[in-house]
Parts: structure tokens; sequence; C-alpha cells
């Protein structure tokens, strides 16, 4: 297995790409009976829709909740970008039909879904710098290396820093579509990280380096990362790093399945940020 890293290809800082990358995972019930003149798939359409409006007006909550009261313009910015989301269901985690005394037959679903704020509201608020470091701010993450170009034999070193406290999952895909995954690793299980807080790859317990070699080319440092533990994907354990088994098109909703947190004296789950981007990097001789 050749040693793992790269060339930057262009400005490394996920900042500058951050809009497209961020979103909220939670997970809501839904509802709906079939009355005298639905038919059954028209039935368990609007329960899913249903579960769809509540997993945004769910969002809208937490995001009230979440953002300081000084930060005004910060809450209303966020609050029409989430207006305007687009939802995505990750999982669906209960469906089935009822009997109900008064309304009849009735459809009930529990989805798991992502929603994903308006790009372009987004974009916006990200170019004001509102969220890069306001722990109140949905997550945000910053990802660099420690110089912008890289040739044969080169160890690149990678920085992360976070907003708040994030779980992070870090995949390298190299010019071959290889995938590995940096960290967690089997040297270095914890993926909890603190906010404000630069963290370097590799460093302490990682038995790894960066080093550049062929095959050169385009290669890929992905960062996936949430305020709650990610969800599960295939590996195997390879020297200090984990080789992907997981097809890459499924990594992204596999990692999504995240492990959603009860809030205290409630029996829904808290929302939790989620934050997906990706450095593209380049090697050469």
């Amino acid at each position: 297995m050749r040693k793992i890293f790269l060339i930057l290809f262009c400005s490394i800082f996920l900042s500058s790409i951050l809009y497209a990358a961020q979103s909220t995972i939670t997970e809501a019930d839904g509802s709906a009976c079939m009355g005298e003149d639905r038919s059954k798939k028209q039935t368990e359409n609007l329960a899913f829709e249903d579960a769809k409006r509540k997993a945004v007006e769910w969002t809208l909550t937490y995001l009230k909740s979440e953002t300081v009261v000084n930060k005004y313009e910060l809450q209303k910015d966020l609050i029409e970008a989430y207006s305007n989301a687009a939802i995505k269901i990750i999982q669906e985690m209960e469906k089935k039909w009822y009997k109900d005394e008064s309304l009849g037959d009735c459809f009930k679903v529990k989805i798991k879904a992502e929603v994903i704020p308006d790009e372009k509201a987004i974009e916006n608020i990200s170019k004001n710098n509102q969220m890069s470091d306001d722990p109140s701010a949905p997550l945000s993450i910053k990802v660099w290396a420690d110089k912008k170009e890289y040739k044969g034999s080169d160890k690149i070193r990678v920085y992360i820093k976070g907003n708040k406290p994030f779980y992070a999952r870090v995949v390298y895909k190299d010019a071959g579509g290889n995938m590995v995954q940096l960290l967690p690793n089997p040297h270095r299980g914890s993926n909890y990280f603190n906010g404000g807080t630069i963290y370097e790859l590799p460093s302490g317990e990682d038995k790894f380096e960066l080093e550049v070699t062929p095959p050169f080319g385009e290669e890929d440092i992905i960062v996936y990362a949430s305020t709650s533990p990610l969800g599960d994907i295939e590996l195997q354990a390879e020297g200090g790093i984990y080789q992907v088994k997981t097809k890459a098109g499924d990594i992204g909703d596999r990692t999504r399945g995240i492990k959603i947190k009860e809030k205290t004296g409630s029996k829904e789950g808290m929302p939790s940020d989620f934050f997906e981007d990706k450095v593209v990097v380049r090697t050469e001789r």
C-alpha cells in the first residue's frame, strides 16, 4: 500500500466553499388517514410529506434556540436559509398502517432526514464570516495544509478546525480512486474534537505519514463532520490506516446515519449539525 499524499491544487480553506456543505439531520414523525377519497399510495405520500414538514419545523425551532440572542442578524439569515430547505430522507425508520376509531385507516412514518438549507443564502452568510468562529452557529469546519504545492517524497500536514465541538471522519481518495480512512484509525480511535482548536493530521498516536508517491494526479481529502457520532462504514485495518470497503457512492449516506441524541425531558431527538466537503489536491513528480 503506497504512502499517502499530494500537492495543493487550489486554496485549501474549505470556508471558501462552505455554503455547499452544511446541513442539519433530524428525526421526524408523520401521519395521514385515507378518509373517503384517498388511495393507500396517496395516504402514504401525505404521511411522508407531513414528516418532511415537521423535520423543517423542528430544525427551525432548534436553530432559534441555539443561536444566541445578540446574534439576531445571524439567526434571521439562518432561519431564512432553512425555511427554503430541501429535504432528503436518509432512513425510513418506521412505517405502518393502523386503525383510528374516528378516522379509519391511517398511515404513520418516522424518518431520519437531512435538512439542506438554501445554497445562496448560506453562501451569503459564509461570505460575511458570520459562522466561521461562532459556536452558536451551525457547524462549520476549516481544513488546510502546511503549504500549497507538494512534489514526490514531500510530506504533508493537514489541519482541521471547527467552530464548535464535533465528530469527524477524514477520508483520502487517491488518483486511482482508492479510498482510505485517515481518521479515526487503528491507533487513534477518538474522532471527537473541541471547537476553536486547531488539530493536526498526522500527529499524536497516528502511525502513518502523508508522503507524496505515484500515481500522481488529482486526489481528494474528504471531511465528514457532525455534532453527533457519525454513522458506520465498512473498514479493514491496514497498517496505520483503514481501507474503505464501502462503495464510494454510499459513504456519504452511511456517514449521515448519525446517532441522534435525545433531548433531556423530550421524546424528540435533538437535530444534529452536519458538514461535508473536500479539498481537491494534485500530486506531481
